[in-house]
Parts: structure tokens; C-alpha cells; sequence
């Protein structure tokens, strides 16, 4: 009997055994199933002619030889699906699907799986929430999810999870707050919640993790202060809290109460005070990163920091001796990186320089304004790869010990003022990538020994006092791919025909040097071209064919050059978008393909032989004389005779001009048009005197309907600025008169100053109208916002950024001319075209109104809607309210919206016409999106905290401010607040900021 019931139970347990096997087998095939593309055969052992445990990644356990506890199929290439069917692998204690291609949602079934300690699920797609029944793995130890299509909140169901020691779910789309429960999992040992969109504050109940080794949270947009209890979890090694919007200040213990912390990353936040001297005690510290803060003082020294390898505190309010930084640092025997940048340090460089870490690979110390020369010491650091020490106040000749840093790739030198001649050492640098070294006083010529630099993709030597030759040396470096940069020299001789081999090269600028001879017809075999520039030279000669090759160009200005010959046709098949060929002495027919049909996209003036091309060019038509007459050659007896005849000619026409001046030109301006405005008497010869023949050089913008030129009058003591009206452009001479209305009866110190108008004839007998200003020393708004670094710097080193009061003071001056002009007069004069580049800026900074072609006076006893413009077109695409798109409705509703978007502009940075704005989206939606919860995202990055700012009301104020901007572009006109309201509004917020 007893041998029959332990036959019976064996039967019983084998048959078991046999189910269990099949129910595991089953879930592994069903699993194969899910897959679909599987290039490496990591499947192909999965069949049933071999036993399952046996199968590739496949793991069955010791003490149940049957069943499988782990699978582990990383990086195998597979994509597909995660069958609901994992679910049934009851024994299973690791899943490792990592670096895959799995998609769509992590299977419910998950959460039966009570033995599963690990979860490794990284580098994949899945997407969907993270199941909440994930909670019901009481065992789970690891949990990896990062880099996945993961979405919703995170479930607070993790907080059960008692055994986890790793939560990653880094690089996910996920969204909501960090739940307090996570401060329940007290195993917790390494934290990452990196870039998965977070908000709201890290949880007090942080502090509970006593176990903490690892806790990044950087890149989400979490705020408010960090909790101290944070800094008291002594275990952790690493804290990661950048990007972010972190306030408040690091507690002045956190180097005694984080005695193991190694890496701090704190960087791009709101954080400041100073930065707590305690850290020099926290001896194990091997990485410290906290730029883009508010932080001030002096740093904390460094001495104790032995194990220091990297320090990056970049764009803060740092203000020390940089000095004593080196000093301090000269102890930390284990640096690699020093990053310093944008911030107010002092001093020069010493020579204890060459006494930091023998492994520093990049020192960063650029917009510091430090002074003085660069030590000699600089050449100890020979790893050296990055050396940024641009936009200072560095000077002198260059040290030769940099030519021992043999493995620099990049070396930035620009905006300083370092002199002498270039030393040959760049030769040495043959691992060099990118130089620059534009803006500063270098002379002589440049050494050949910089074609040893065969790495060479970027080099950029503009802006100094370079001289002699091009070598050929530097165009034959095949490897120079994005940018040659030799404009405003004094480079002399003609451009090396070895500029061929350039085949790669994107960006060529030689402009304005002393270059001659003709244009190389080997710039054709640079098929990479896309912006060539060789203007303000004396080339001479017709265009080469060559350029024909340059296939990929889009931006090409020959101007201000002795070029001669016709207009090549080909220039309208290239994809050229902007052609500038002006102040040449070309002729013939212009083309009309291509470049040609827009006439914004090129410039043809100062070509005075030029015939045809489109009708908007305004040039004469083409006659078969003018084409073919100067393809003839002259005669002997007309060589002869030409000479006699124009000497006659000009003496005949300088007797009749200085009858037609004594008698024409000295007319005063039209009364009418002058009445109510204490003008000047100007003639056009004194326009054409002040101006230089109103040359390119005084051109300081150029409108609708007509160009701005900069004067002096005959006394040198009054500067103007002269709009000569183009009266080809259909509307200019409409434009001139609502101008001289809407300014004659009108004063205010922030609309701009008309002097006196001129309509005249002038020397070629053409009719002739300019209006004349008060001239501003700092031109305008527009230049401001979008100045080029290195091209409008030039012509005005003072421009720079606008910090957040100038921009304000700037708004409130807008804001009060309208308020003047829509209510301060008898009758409401709308402008009509408020844009920045209508916004001129005096030497005070005062902003001032100007432009008044498009506006209307609307008298005080119509109503508005009665009203028209005063010419066809209604003002400037982005800034047109949207009801003058359906009516001739003109009223000073629609000046508030220019308005509003204007402040949108100004302090976002963002044109109304941005490329990045497409789907519907605009600028005005774009920053409604953003408040006030994200409006720190949308704000220029460039908008400096001003010495009189109160750091704390930043965003406030911001927030504010756009909210104006919003309210007064409406899309109802109805809704949009008036301009005394805003004017208010305003003053209250400069108030508050400015205390």
C-alpha cells in the first residue's frame, strides 16, 4: 500500500512538472511570436526539437530546473512587441531587454510576476503609462526604463516597491510632479529622473531616502528652493539638479554634511548667494558644476580639493581675483577641466598658470575681462585640447610657449587686443580645428607655416591689421570645410589661384581688404560654396564663368569693386538668394530669372550703364545700341575728337549749372509743408555735401520708400539723418506727405525731431524729396535686438545686449508716444507701421518714434471706423493687426497691437516672422503657451540681470510684461488695452523691479 502511494505521488509531481514546462514554453513562443524583425537570429535556437532551457538568453533555475528565471536579450536588435504573455513565467526573477527596438506599451500581465527582481528595459520604444501593477513585484530591485517613449505621471503605486534599490526613468516623456511616495522606498540607493518633464518641487519626503547614493533630476522644469534635508543624506556621491528652475541658496554646510559627495552638478537654475566656502572641505569631490546661476562673491578656495577634476561655473556673478582662483587650484593635481566664462572676475593672468594640473584638457576663462598678456607658463598644460579666452581685455604679442600645446584642437583668441605679428609656432599646432583670432590689433602678414595645420576646418582672422599677401600656403588646407575669414585687413595682390582646392570649403569672406587684379576662375572647383563675399576691394575684370560651378550658393556680394563686362546670365540658375553687385561699372541687359525677379534679393545701384531687367528695377529699357554700341571699337579720328568734344560739353554745362544753382537750388522748403515747424533751410547740394554725395558709407537704412542717410552740415557741429524718398516706388510721394502731417504740429520727446523737408530738383534734373531729422547716435531698436557680432559691431562697437531695465525703459518710451499721439492731441493720429526698425535710439538710450509715412490723423470729430489709410499698403507683415486684412479700417486699436507684439518681440528675441513658427503657431501664441508657469523658457536667453535688478522678482516681472504684450494683441480690437492703461501698467512694473 505505501509503495503504491509513492508511485502514485511521483506520477503525480512529474505530471506537474510536464504542465508547468508547457505553460513556460508556451509564454516563450508567444513571446517569439510578438517579434517581428529579428536580424541577428537571436530566436532561431527557440524551437521545440531543443529543450527550452537551452534557448539563447534564456536561464532556468537551480532549484527548479524547469522553469525559467531569466532572460536576457540585450542588444540584440529586436523589434516588435512585449507579448502579455511574459505574464505566466511565474518563476522568472530577471527580464533584460535592453537596446532594442521594442515598442508599444509594457503588458499589464507584468504585475503577476511576484519573483521578478529586476526589470531592464533601457534604450527601447516603448511607450504608454508605466503600469501601475508593476507595485505588485514586492521583490523588484531594479528598475530601468530610461531612454523610451514612456508617458503620464509617475504611478505613486511605485512607493510600495520597499525593496527597490534603482529607479531610472531618465530621458521619457512623462509629465506631473515627483510623488511624495517615492521617499517611501528607503533601499532606494540611485535615483535618475533626468529629462522626463517634471514639475512642481522635489518632495520633503526626500529626505527619508537615508540609502542615497545617486539622485539626478536635471534637465525637467522642477522649482523652488532644493530642501535642505536633501544635503543631509550623507551617502550621496552624486547630485544632479541642472536645468532647472531651482531658487534659493546651497546651505553654507553642504561640504561637511556630504563628506563622500563627488559629483555636484547644479547648473542652469535661479540659485545664488555665494557659494558656500564649506565646499573646500568635501575632500572627495571630484566634479563641480553650477553654471548659469546667480551666484556672487568671491569663490570658495580650493586648496583642500585633491581629488578635484573638473570646475564649471561659467555665466554667474562671480567676482573675484582670477589670480587667486589659479593659485587655489594649484593643489588640485587631478584637473581636467576649468570653466570660468561670463563672469565679472578681475585681474591678469599670473604665471602660476603653468603650475595647474598637468591633465587640464580646456580652460575656459572668456567674457571675464581679465587684462594683461597671456604667461609663458601657459605652455606647462601640454593637453591642452580647448583654450577659450576670448572677449577680454587680454593684449601683447601671443607667447611662443603656445606652440608647444601640440594636441590644441580648438584655440579662441577673438575680441581682444593682442598685437604684433602672428608667430610661426600655429605651424606646430598640427591637431589645430578651429582658430579664431578676429578682432584684435595683429599686424604683418600671415606665417606660411600655418599650412602645417592640415586638421584646419575653421579659421577666422577678421577685424585686425593683417597686411601683404594671401599665402598660397593657407588655400591650398584642403581641410578648411566651414568658414575662411580674412574680411577688414589690409590684405594686398590678387586671390591665389590654389583658393580651388577649398572644394569643401561652406563660408569664404575676404571683403574689404586691398585685394586687385581679376576674380580667379578656380573659385568655381569650391562646389561647396554657399556664401562667398569679396566686396569693398578693387577687382577688376568681368565676372568668371567659374562661378557657374558653385551650384550650392545662396549668397554672393561682389560690390564696391572695379568689376566691369555684363551681368553673367547664370547667376539665374543658381539658388542665389541674396546677389549684391552694386558700385561696379558693369552694363548691358540685366537678366530677369532666378535672383533677378525679386528685387529685395539683389542690389544693382551704382551701375550706371545697366539697362532692362524687371520692371521694379526702375532701369531704362534695353535698345540695341546700348547693348551692342560698346562692343565697337572707335575709331582713330573719334579717339581724337571724343576728348575736344567733352571738354567742350563741360565747360558748357558747368556755366548753364551754375546759372540753373544760383537761380533753382537755393529755393527754400514748401511753407506748407513746413508750417508749425522751426526748420532749417537746406537746398540739395547741402543734403549732397552733408552726406558725401550721399555715399554708401553714410547709408544707415534703407525703407519702403526710400534710403536714411547720416549728415554733417557745413559747421561740423549738427549731425541729421536724411530720408531721401525713392519716387519711382509707387506710394513714396503719398508717404512724404503724411509724414510732413503728421509731424508738423506735434512735439514729444520720444517721437523723433523733424528739421526741415527739401523738395527740390536734383543735378541730373530729376525730381527730388527728403525729409530731415534729428539724427540718433544709436540707431535702431531692430539693430540692437538682432546685431551681427562681427558686421554691425564694426560699424558701431557699442552694440551689445539689452539687459532686462534698458528693454523696459525702452517699452515705456513707446508706450508713451502713442499714448501721446492716440490722446495728446487734438486729433488721434495713428502711425501705422511700429516696428522695431521704426524705433531709434538716442545717445541716452531714449527710444524715439520715427517713420510716420503710413500715418493717419484722424479728426476729433469722425469716429474711427471712418477712417482709411492713408495709401495702399497698411504697415509690415507680423506686426498688421488682423482686422485690416478684411477692411480699409484704420484706428488707433490697431497701433496697440503693433504694440504688443513689439513687446513680445523684445523681450522673447523672437521675430513675429520666425521661421521656427509654423502650424499656426506665432509669436503670439507661442508666449501664451508659455505663462506664466514656463515663461523662463521663452525669454532671450541674452537679457542680462541688471546691478539694480532684484533677482527674485526676474520672472514676475517677465510674466508681467508679456501679459501686457498679450492684452494689447487681442485679436478683437475691443479687447485691447488702451495706452494709458499700459503706460500705468508699466511704470508700476519699473517700479517694482527697480525698487
Amino acid at each position: 500500500m505505501t509503495n503504491s502511494i509513492i508511485i502514485l505521488s511521483l506520477f503525480i509531481f512529474s505530471s506537474l512538472a510536464l504542465l508547468t514546462n508547457q505553460t513556460d514554453v508556451l509564454s516563450l513562443l508567444a513571446f517569439k511570436e510578438a517579434i517581428d524583425v529579428d536580424p541577428n537570429g537571436a530566436l532561431n535556437s527557440w524551437n521545440r526539437t531543443t529543450n527550452f532551457c537551452r534557448w539563447n538568453g534564456i536561464t532556468c533555475g537551480r532549484k527548479h530546473p524547469n522553469r525559467v528565471v531569466a532572460i536576457n536579450l540585450d542588444s540584440q536588435g529586436l523589434i516588435g512587441s512585449l507579448s502579455p504573455h511574459i505574464g505566466n513565467l511565474s518563476f522568472l526573477r530577471t527580464i533584460s531587454l535592453q537596446n532594442n527596438g521594442f515598442s508599444g506599451r509594457i503588458p499589464q500581465e507584468i504585475g503577476q510576476l511576484q519573483r521578478l527582481e529586476s526589470i531592464l528595459f533601457s534604450n527601447n520604444s516603448f511607450n504608454g503609462i508605466i503600469p501601475r501593477n508593476i507595485s505588485q513585484c514586492r521583490n523588484l530591485v531594479y528598475l530601468y526604463l530610461i531612454d523610451n517613449n514612456l508617458s503620464g505621471n509617475i504611478p505613486s503605486e511605485l512607493g510600495l516597491l520597499y525593496k527597490l534599490e534603482l529607479l531610472s526613468l531618465t530621458r521619457n516623456t512623462l509629465l506631473g510632479p515627483i510623488p511624495q511616495s517615492i521617499g517611501n522606498l528607503t533601499s532606494l540607493q540611485r535615483l535618475s529622473l533626468r529629462s522626463c518633464g517634471l514639475i512642481g518641487e522635489i518632495p520633503e519626503s526626500f529626505s527619508r531616502l537615508r540609502r542615497l547614493i545617486f539622485i539626478q533630476i536635471g534637465e525637467n522644469n522642477l522649482t523652488g528652493p532644493i530642501p535642505t534635508s536633501l544635503f543631509n543624506i550623507s551617502t550621496i556621491e552624486f547630485l544632479g539638479v541642472s536645468f532647472n528652475g531651482f531658487r534659493g541658496s546651497i546651505p553654507s554646510t553642504i561640504g561637511l554634511t556630504l563628506p563622500n559627495l563627488q559629483l555636484l552638478y547644479m547648473g542652469s537654475n535661479r540659485l545664488s548667494g555665494r557659494f558656500p566656502v564649506s565646499i573646500s572641505n568635501a575632500s572627495s569631490l571630484q566634479e563641480l558644476v553650477f553654471p548659469i546661476n546667480y551666484f556672487s562673491g568671491p569663490l570658495p578656495s580650493f586648496e583642500g580639493l585633491s581629488q578635484l577634476q573638473l570646475l564649471y561655473a561659467a555665466d554667474n556673478n562671480i567676482e573675484d581675483n582670477v589670480s587667486s582662483i589659479i593659485s587655489s587650484l594649484t593643489n588640485c593635481t587631478n584637473l581636467r577641466g576649468l570653466d570660468l566664462s561670463i563672469n565679472p572676475l578681475r585681474g591678469s593672468l599670473p604665471e602660476t598658470i603653468g603650475n595647474l594640473s598637468i591633465n587640464l584638457d580646456h580652460i575656459g576663462l572668456a567674457s571675464t575681462g581679465i587684462y594683461g598678456k597671456i604667461p609663458n607658463g601657459i605652455g606647462n598644460l601640454v593637453k591642452l585640447t580647448y583654450l577659450y579666452f576670448y572677449d577680454n581685455n587680454l593684449e601683447g604679442p601671443l607667447p611662443l610657449s603656445i606652440g608647444k600645446l601640440s594636441i590644441l584642437g580648438i584655440l579662441f583668441l577673438s575680441e581682444n587686443r593682442f598685437s604684433g605679428e602672428i608667430p610661426s609656432i600655429f605651424g606646430n599646432l598640427s591637431l589645430l580645428t578651429n582658430l579664431y583670432m578676429q578682432g584684435n590689433n595683429f599686424s604683418g602678414a600671415i606665417p606660411k607655416s600655418i599650412g602645417n595645420n592640415s586638421n584646419l576646418l575653421e579659421l577666422h582672422m577678421s577685424r585686425n591689421n593683417l597686411s601683404g599677401f594671401i599665402p598660397q600656403e593657407l588655400m591650398n588646407l584642403s581641410s578648411i570645410s566651414i568658414s575662411l575669414d580674412l574680411s577688414y585687413n589690409a590684405f594686398t595682390g590678387s586671390i591665389p589661384v590654389e583658393v580651388g582646392s577649398l572644394r569643401n570649403l561652406a563660408s569664404l569672406d575676404l571683403s574689404n581688404n586691398r585685394l586687385s587684379g581679376l576674380i580667379p576662375n578656380s573659385l568655381g572647383t569650391c562646389i561647396s560654396l554657399g556664401q562667398l563675399y569679396l566686396q569693398g576691394n578693387l577687382f577688376e575684370g568681368q565676372i568668371p564663368r567659374g562661378l557657374s560651378s558653385l551650384t550650392g550658393l545662396v549668397d554672393l556680394d561682389l560690390s564696391r569693386n572695379n568689376l566691369s563686362g555684363t551681368i553673367p546670365s547664370f547667376f539665374g540658375t543658381l539658388r542665389l538668394q541674396q546677389l549684391n553687385l552694386s558700385f561696379n561699372m558693369l552694363q548691358g541687359q540685366v537678366p530677369t530669372t532666378g535672383v533677378f525677379e525679386n528685387k529685395t534679393a539683389n542690389s544693382l545701384q551704382g551701375n550706371k550703364d545697366l539697362c532692362g531687367g524687371v520692371l521694379e528695377l526702375g532701369l531704362s529699357p534695353c535698345t540695341s545700341s546700348s547693348v551692342s554700341s560698346k562692343k565697337k571699337n572707335l575709331s582713330t579720328p573719334l579717339k581724337i575728337a571724343i576728348p575736344l568734344i567733352v571738354g567742350v560739353a563741360t565747360i558748357m554745362s558747368l556755366v548753364v549749372f551754375l546759372h540753373w544753382r544760383r537761380t533753382s537750388n537755393k529755393s527754400p522748403p514748401s511753407p506748407e509743408l513746413l508750417a508749425g515747424i522751426p526748420f532749417l533751410r537746406l537746398s540739395y547740394s547741402d543734403l549732397l555735401k552733408a552726406t558725401g554725395g550721399f555715399a554708401e558709407t553714410s547709408l544707415v537704412g534703407v525703407g519702403s520708400f526710400g534710403s536714411v542717410y547720416k549728415g554733417i552740415l557745413d559747421d561740423g557741429m549738427k549731425t541729421i539723418a536724411v530720408k531721401v524718398l525713392n519716387l519711382v516706388v509707387r506710394g513714396a510721394s503719398k508717404s512724404f506727405m503724411a509724414e510732413c502731417n503728421a509731424l508738423r504740429d506735434i512735439r514729444h520727446r520720444n517721437l523723433v525731431k523733424i528739421l526741415s523737408v527739401c523738395e527740390s530738383i536734383d543735378f541730373q534734373g530729376n525730381d527730388f524729396k527728403a525729409i530731415v531729422y534729428e539724427f540718433k547716435a544709436n540707431w535702431s531698436l531692430d539693430k540692437w535686438l538682432y546685431y551681427n557680432g562681427e558686421q554691425e559691431q564694426e560699424s558701431d562697437p557699442q552694440l551689445r545686449n539689452l539687459d532686462l531695465i534698458e528693454r523696459l525703459n525702452i517699452a515705456i518710451d513707446i508706450a508713451m508716444a502713442l499714448e501721446y499721439l492716440h490722446c495728446g492731441t487734438e486729433s488721434t493720429i495713428v502711425h501705422g507701421d511700429l516696428k522695431p526698425s521704426n524705433i531709434l535710439l538716442d545717445e541716452d538710450m531714449m527710444a524715439c518714434v520715427g517713420d510716420f509715412g503710413l500715418a493717419k490723423i484722424i479728426s476729433s470729430v469722425h469716429p474711427p471706423h471712418e477712417s482709411s489709410s492713408t495709401i495702399g499698403i497698411k504697415g509690415t507683415i507680423g506686426y498688421v493687426p488682423p482686422e485690416y486684412g478684411t477692411s480699409n479700417t484704420v484706428s488707433e486699436k490697431g497701433d496697440v497691437y503693433s504694440y504688443g507684439i513689439l513687446v513680445l518681440e523684445m523681450f522673447t528675441n523672437k521675430r513675429p516672422t520666425d521661421d521656427s513658427f509654423m502650424d499656426g503657431v506665432n509669436l503670439r501664441n507661442f508666449v501664451e503657451a508659455a505663462l506664466p508657469d514656463c515663461v523662463m523658457e521663452i525669454v532671450d536667453p541674452l537679457i542680462r540681470i541688471g546691478p539694480r535688478q532684484n533677482n527674485s522678482k526676474f520672472e514676475d516681472c517677465m510674466c508681467s510684461i508679456m501679459s501686457i504684450g498679450l492684452s494689447c494683441s487681442m485679436e478683437m480690437p475691443r479687447e485691447r488695452k488702451p495706452m494709458t492703461d499700459v503706460v500705468n501698467e508699466l511704470h508700476k512694473i519699473q517700479k517694482e523691479l527697480c525698487g
